[in-house]
């Protein structure tokens, strides 16, 4: 999917002297509360109590209005043989909305993995330990398509293969590899026998 959904934090928080896609780079994939808490301390300022659910409002409106599969997406996910979920830092309703939006929730019915509901955040490996034990299947046997640095050190930490697919291009974290496009992703993974 495809959306800056940081975009919110300028209409949120005004006074934060990041660019978008500086808190992009920073902030990807990881917990909303961490994340407001190095700003509030970076920026020495105290954020409203409102803040988190003004965010989460002004996100849900970006994605009604901006978000689209990335391209390659739907056709991708058709043609893979493999099982699949998503493990998402995200809330599950934000994930569920993004992927009604999209008209890709039917790919991952029932293979939905939040850390809201697991307790653990990227880099840690549990979420993605969870999914995969959820799933039936031993660590080793799974692969993790991330756009984060904090998603690929949480595969390989995992003991996954991490393959870090990077929208815009950026740096690719040590241990990973690099699909060149989403259609590349069918390359990677072998098919069901």
């Amino acid at each position: 999917m495809s959306l800056h959904a940081t975009k919110p934090f300028s209409t949120c928080f005004p006074t934060c002297p990041l660019t978008t896609k500086e808190l992009e780079l920073r902030n990807r994939g990881r917990k909303l509360a961490e994340i407001i808490i190095e700003l509030e301390a970076d920026f020495n300022q105290t954020l409203p109590p409102t803040f988190v659910s003004s965010y989460r409002t002004r996100v849900a409106e970006l994605f009604e209005a901006q978000l689209h599969p990335m391209p390659g997406a739907e056709q991708t996910l058709r043609e893979l043989t493999c099982p699949i979920c998503v493990a998402s830092s995200a809330p599950v309703a934000k994930i569920n909305h993004a992927l009604t939006l999209t008209g890709l929730e039917a790919y991952f019915k029932g293979h939905i993995y939040s850390s809201y509901d697991v307790g653990f955040w990227k880099p840690h490996p549990g979420l993605f330990l969870h999914a995969a034990a959820s799933m039936g299947f031993q660590p080793q046997d799974c692969a993790v398509v991330d756009d984060s640095e904090v998603g690929v050190e949480a595969a390989l930490a995992a003991g996954m293969m991490a393959y870090q697919l990077i929208p815009g291009g950026g740096d690719l974290e040590p241990g990973a590899v690099r699909p060149s496009n989403l259609m590349d992703v069918l390359k990677l993974f072998p098919p069901a026998v």
